[in-house]
């Protein structure tokens, strides 16, 4: 049966997140949230931020990490960044499973708020939240700014990328 669209689960909702007490609880499809080199001590750190509360599902968070660590292994090197996912998908996705597919509103008026079964994970962000860092070289700069420009394009909120650490080293860059 197919997904529902990701709209649905944009805006956030009661957290549901006691796995414990769920069965058939789905596990996080996050494969690592560090990458790159992570033993060096890079001088730039970039952040990407949230500017408003959703909740992003963890497939998203796999797809713009995937974005950002290709775009920077490519570009960069593979030893010459370290990224990190900052936010965790705890939050358990509900589905009253009836109410996907064509006709869906005509089935599903006799059952409204339906609880559901669990059918993914998604980690609540509000504004301000940091979603992703990665640390880089001050030549790097330029490649690491387009990585999370990259990255932000898979998440379903507007976000702003900021520097952390190293602005005294990119004077004419920022």
């Amino acid at each position: 049966m197919a997904r529902k669209p990701a709209r649905m689960w944009r805006r956030l909702e009661r957290p549901y997140t006691r796995v414990e007490y769920i069965d058939g609880a789905p596990g996080t499809r996050i494969r690592q949230f560090e990458m790159g080199n992570k033993s060096a001590d890079f001088p730039v750190m970039l952040t990407l931020v949230a500017e408003e509360a959703v909740q992003i599902r963890d497939v998203a968070l796999e797809a713009a990490r995937l974005a950002a660590g290709k775009f920077m292994a490519k570009t960069a090197g593979s030893s010459n960044y370290k990224l990190k996912i900052r936010i965790y998908p705890h939050h358990v996705l509900r589905e009253h499973k009836m109410a996907v597919g064509a006709g869906a509103d005509r089935i599903s008026q006799g059952m409204r708020k339906a609880f559901g079964k669990p059918v993914g994970r998604a980690a609540q962000v509000y504004p301000g939240d940091k979603i992703i860092s990665l640390w880089a070289k001050p030549e790097h700069f330029e490649f690491a700014k387009e990585a999370l420009k990259r990255a932000s394009q898979k998440l379903p909120t507007p976000t702003k990328i900021i520097v952390e650490k190293g602005a005294e080293l990119l004077k004419g860059k920022i």
